[in-house]
């Protein structure tokens, strides 16, 4: 049974190769040197398309070739096996046949087996380049399951292996994480209002009639294949079957037949959050005065107010695009704890912090440059180099932060700004269409 691991590499192929190859060696040479270790490898090392010793040297002469030496620079696949299901030379056997399969004619590649741990396991470091046509290689969802885990399983039957069977249906990295840790993504905000709309309903059509009183657009008919729905504002469709066990269009209609059987009850909607009830003493004691927040601070307070969650449960709850920010709630806490941190109301504000990040940045690095130079004299300046590098991380990020602000404040503001509009005039709070807005649409993707 082999179990396979990619990793992107994005700086210094050379380091990856070392890693691969040589552990004493310092993310493309990194990993081959780290791979090719004889204190590991025992000397099953194979290159594909390449020498093992002159592996990072031919991976680069292809991307100066391509003209391509920019972006992701390779690719490194770790290839483990169950403890005791395979020998050495049989791991090895089995790990170059995969890459050989996966990369066929067109990637250098080094393979190289690892016997220091109880599992053995094969590293693959392979260029992202190919040397025959210059075209990249694409990692993503759809080739990891798809092509990567099915060549994998291939090559281990055919060598006597067994195979790991997928339980249930595969998921993006993104809904994964925030459902282990706790945080609200779209799906579940869809979900929410599938279960609000069976709620009031009796039939399939009464359902999809309530959906669409949510402010859904419903796809559905007798020539249409697959059931889709999409939220309000939003510009993406949701098959119901790709929303999970209880969302399928056979999983509803059996919850709605069941509730008219008499089987099951009517699902009970969610109960309100009711605050406990303290018992305060008095005392005497001065308070100091609190400021009040103007600007783009009272802004992110509202806003992240708004995200809180009991507004989810409540007769006149935000918007669709509201509720599906509760995604992005740690973005915008962070973003806020940085106006907090410089007092930033304004949009003047704001670029006056960007231009004096970016200059301190500029002057860090300068600095580093000096630091560089008299580590290659002899000079143990190690520790200052360290300092500089951390600062200039956290810098950076600030950096960073500052402009997803910038791109993020027309959003906030139209959606708040909608909330309180549609609030105050009564009925349903739904989404105007959010065309030309900057940031990220209402599906959560990146424009």
């Amino acid at each position: 049974m082999a179990y396979d691991k990619i990793i992107t590499i994005r700086s210094r192929l050379d380091h990856c190769l070392d890693y691969a190859l040589n552990e004493e060696k310092t993310a493309l040479s990194q990993a081959i040197d780290y791979g090719m270790n004889p204190g590991k490898t025992h000397d099953l090392v194979t290159g594909i398309n390449c020498g093992p010793d002159t592996a990072h040297r031919d991976m680069q002469a292809t991307k100066r070739r391509w003209d391509k030496q920019g972006g992701v620079l390779g690719y490194h696949i770790i290839h483990s096996y169950a403890p005791g299901e395979v020998t050495p030379e049989q791991a090895h056997a089995a790990g170059v046949d995969f890459a050989r399969r996966l990369l066929g004619d067109r990637y250098e590649a080094v393979v190289s087996t690892h016997t220091d741990r109880e599992h053995l396991h094969c590293h693959i470091v392979f260029n992202s380049v190919s040397f025959v046509d210059g075209r990249k290689y694409r990692s993503d969802f759809k080739s990891y399951f798809g092509t990567l885990r099915e060549t994998s399983n291939t090559v281990s039957r055919e060598h006597g292996l067994s195979v790991i069977d997928p339980e249930g249906q595969g998921r993006h990295y993104a809904e994964w994480d925030a459902e282990r840790s706790g945080r609200g993504t779209v799906r579940g905000v869809v979900r929410q209002d599938i279960d609000a709309a069976i709620r009031e309903s009796f039939t399939f059509d009464s359902f999809l009639v309530a959906l669409r009183r949510q402010g859904y657009t419903v796809k559905y008919g007798a020539s249409v294949k697959h059931t889709a729905i999409t939220p309000p504002g939003g510009r993406r469709a949701f098959r119901l079957d790709s929303l999970g066990n209880g969302y399928t269009e056979a999983d509803i209609r059996a919850r709605l037949a069941a509730v008219r059987s008499g089987s099951i009850p009517t699902p009970p909607a969610p109960q309100p959050i009711v605050p406990k009830r303290y018992t305060v003493k008095r005392r005497t004691y001065r308070q100091s005065q609190r400021r009040k927040l103007h600007g783009f601070r009272a802004l992110y307070v509202y806003y992240l107010y708004l995200l809180g969650g009991p507004h989810l449960r409540r007769r006149k709850p935000p918007s669709f695009a509201v509720r599906a920010d509760v995604a992005k709630l740690r973005q915008y806490q962070r973003q806020f704890s940085l106006l907090q941190k410089y007092r930033i109301d304004s949009d003047s504000q704001l670029a006056t912090l960007d231009e004096a990040l970016q200059a301190r940045i500029d002057a860090l690095t300068d600095n580093r440059k000096d630091l560089y130079a008299k580590r290659r004299a002899g000079k143990d300046v190690e520790t200052e180099i360290a300092a500089v590098n951390g600062e200039l991380r956290r810098l950076r990020r600030e950096l960073k932060t500052c402009g997803k602000i910038e791109a993020d404040i027309p959003r906030i503001r139209e959606r708040t700004a909608l909330y309180q509009e549609q609030r105050t005039q009564g009925g349903p709070v739904r989404d105007r269409p959010t065309k030309n807005l900057r940031g990220s649409d209402l599906t959560g993707r990146e424009r």
